[in-house]
């Protein structure tokens, strides 16, 4: 008899579970059906903002073929929205009074984009504890988002940000994480006007340090983007236009300034869609609870992936309840849990749950090289005690002048964060060190001798080696992708279609076009 599974949330983990789950619904051991609020295919929003700015089609976006699912037997379920649990009777009903029963529930819900809380946004922001219902309300507070206002969360955002991008408008970007500034980058060389707004003293202050994102807020500048530290934004200015609506006309700060604009895109991080399982007593923190195998912590009946699973062992809580950790937020890991979750529910047997290294990212931008991981927030100035330091050691190089700088951070020699801005060779060769857990070099300056317009000298580790990782969300080596060209997939597209590289965050085209380029020179 086959096992009823329900999944909830048709995005891009959700689309990777139906892909690894569809070799048992075609063995009838599977029973899938699909719940999803949109009623298009799903497609890649962490691309939304290449969309936006004109870099890629529509066609571009999309990552999964549903109809090979239905074809497989897979049941969708689209524009629909889940409302209740009942999991005594191990049921779910849909927000239109349709009930499916279950075996095995998994919730890959996503999550939603925070609405900070200024004046003029209050209405917009959702409570935690809403009930779900219809779903174009699943993200909805108690009014929409004024006019004027997006979050390019959807592609309806991104419609309306490619229109004032086409238009050569006035976007106010609040919020200078990597997303932000990717979209403030890319619509800055469209032709749009371009001002990012943050609370912090530089930008990514998530991802490196201080003077890591002074030297790209300094870049970001050179390349048209007008950069605005330490605003604390308090409200926003709306004007009216000839049918009495109300549109954004510009971000109010503590400070009396007013950032003035015709478009105010929300990019203030987001937060994990908890509502159905809290609602269903499940447990929850900053995520829906579950452990390594993406069980909950709750209900062995139900699982939870992507951007709404907390991960954590449930010794980890503290005595008042709380759990450290929360959602990564990147696509890479929530590919990995459905990858491992659908391998259990076909064969019933759990893959070890292999612990997530700290991820590295990198910022798409034309001319602008950023790439950091790990922790990179350590005192280069903290004394290192004579008899040696087992703690973390420091190592700096910055040229502030030509858009340069490297932070190195290191434990008994190994390198565990770095920071590289417009220091591309660099930042390849410190990527692979800190993906192998290596060693650095006795002469650190070395590393920065590869940037150098001469250089002739051995790398320390070959970022093009057959082993190294090329993409980070698929776990793509250098090595694959040769083969797949060697096999006749001789472009970006085909190398995406044959081994998924690339198909992530898009951080990893260039490196990808760069190994096409290298076998297509004869040897």
């Amino acid at each position: 008899m086959s096992e009823r599974v329900v999944l909830v949330g048709y995005g891009p983990v959700g689309a990777r579970l139906i892909d690894g789950l569809l070799p048992a619904v075609r063995a009838g051991r599977i029973d899938l059906t699909v719940v999803g609020a949109e009623t298009h295919d799903v497609y890649n929003r962490v691309l939304l903002a290449e969309y936006a700015v004109g870099r890629a089609d529509r066609a571009g976006l999309d990552m999964d073929d549903r109809r090979v699912a239905e074809d497989a037997g897979v049941r969708f379920a689209l524009g629909a929205t889940v409302v209740g649990i009942d999991r005594d009777r191990r049921v779910v009903r849909l927000h239109d009074g349709i009930r499916i029963d279950y075996d095995r529930l998994v919730l890959a819900t996503g999550a939603r984009a925070n609405v900070p809380t200024l004046a003029g946004l209050e209405r917009a922001r959702r409570d935690r504890s809403a009930r779900p219902g219809a779903p174009d309300d699943l993200d909805r507070g108690g009014a929409p988002l004024p006019r004027g206002v997006v979050a390019l969360r959807d592609l309806a955002d991104a419609e309306l940000v490619r229109a004032a991008v086409s238009a050569g408008q006035r976007i106010v970007v609040l919020g200078a994480g990597v997303l932000g500034m990717e979209l403030a980058l890319a619509a800055a060389e469209a032709g749009a006007e371009v001002i990012v707004a943050y609370h912090s003293a530089a930008p990514m202050n998530r991802t490196l340090d201080e003077n890591g994102g002074r030297v790209l807020a300094a870049a970001a500048h050179a390349a048209g983007v007008e950069m605005v530290h330490h605003a604390r934004a308090e409200s926003i200015v709306q004007r009216y236009d000839d049918h009495g609506h109300a549109w954004f006309d510009g971000l109010a700060c503590a400070d009396g300034k007013v950032l003035a604009g015709d478009l105010l895109v929300l990019s203030c991080g987001v937060g994990a869609r908890t509502e159905l399982a809290s609602l269903s007593g499940l447990a929850t923190s900053a995520g829906v609870l579950v452990d390594g195998s993406s069980r909950s912590w709750t209900d062995p009946a139900v699982y939870a992936i992507g951007d709404c699973a907390h991960v954590a062992d449930p010794a980890a809580a503290d005595t008042d309840g709380r759990v450290p950790g929360g959602p990564t937020g990147l696509i890479g890991p929530g590919w990995r849990q459905a990858d491992r979750l659908a391998a259990l529910l076909s064969s019933g047997v759990s893959s070890p749950a292999v612990a997530e290294r700290p991820g590295v990212v990198m910022l798409k931008a034309e001319g602008i090289d950023v790439v950091a991981g790990g922790e990179v927030d350590a005192d280069p100035f903290v004394p290192v005690h004579a008899s040696g330091c087992h703690g973390p050691q420091v190592t700096l190089w910055a040229d502030p002048a030509r858009g340069a700088y490297v932070k190195l951070v290191t434990v008994e020699g190994v390198l565990t964060g770095f920071v590289a801005v417009g220091m591309p060779r660099t930042g390849a060769e410190l990527t692979l060190l800190f993906e192998r857990g290596s060693e650095l070099p006795a002469d650190r300056s070395s590393l920065l001798r590869l940037d150098a317009p001469d250089v002739g000298m051995a790398v320390v580790a070959d970022p093009f080696a057959a082993d190294a990782t090329v993409c980070w969300c698929n776990g793509v080596s250098a090595g694959a992708i040769r083969d797949a060209v060697s096999a006749g997939e001789p472009t970006v597209a085909c190398v995406k279609a044959s081994t998924r590289a690339g198909t992530g965050c898009g951080g990893c085209v260039g490196r990808i076009t760069e190994l096409i380029a290298r076998e297509a020179v004869p040897a």
